[in-house]
């Protein structure tokens, strides 16, 4: 179990993961098996005016999803009932939702084509190499440009920014734009 009590995640020293056991609980995967297969043939090929139809599917499986909000159809999200997408907030084409632990998309953000937003790392200075989940947060207004990463357990400022391909693994301050591996800041996004 990691350090926010997700219960789906095993424990490395049980279940070594080098000798081909599962890190997740069985209910978890069948439950993200069953997503994947529903998404496919329900939700993959439809057309971006079809953002009600995939926002219901994603309610059906858990997640909390703004009517407003629009999630393309080839977007990929792991587990569903670890996200919430606030008001007018879009998750871009190809963009990875890796929501291990809860990933919070605030209001008017963009998520934009091919960006990841990954909660999960490994202990790696564990013999055991454990799994270990952290929650991201996105404040309202935000902008994780194109191809960008978000790691486990950022919170991204409201109004922040990520330019394209940057990688944030530490927080982002409000309305301050970054850019660069890692993530540097250029400054202020809006001036007061």
């Amino acid at each position: 179990m990691d350090d926010f009590g997700n219960k789906d995640i095993l424990s490395a020293s049980t279940h070594d993961m080098f000798s081909g056991a599962p890190s997740f609980s069985l209910a978890n995967r069948i439950t993200r098996a069953t997503f994947q297969v529903t998404w496919l043939m329900l939700a993959r090929w439809t057309p971006p005016p079809m953002a009600q139809w995939r926002n219901t599917i994603l309610r059906m499986f858990g997640a909390k999803v703004h009517p407003k909000a629009r999630v393309y159809a080839s977007a990929r999200i792991w587990l569903p009932r670890n996200l919430v997408i606030g008001a007018h907030s879009i998750v871009g084409p190809r963009a990875t939702v890796y929501n291990m632990a809860p990933i919070v998309i605030g209001d008017r953000v963009v998520v934009s084509q091919g960006a990841h937003l990954c909660a999960g790392t490994h202990a790696f200075r564990e013999r055991a190499f454990q799994l270990v989940a952290r929650p991201i947060h996105l404040g309202d207004g935000a902008w994780i440009a194109a191809e960008a990463f978000i790691g486990p357990g950022v919170h991204v400022g409201q109004d922040a920014v990520l330019g394209a391909r940057a990688v944030a693994m530490r927080n982002l301050a409000a309305n301050t734009v970054y850019a660069g591996n890692p993530a540097q800041s250029l400054g202020p996004r809006y001036n007061a």
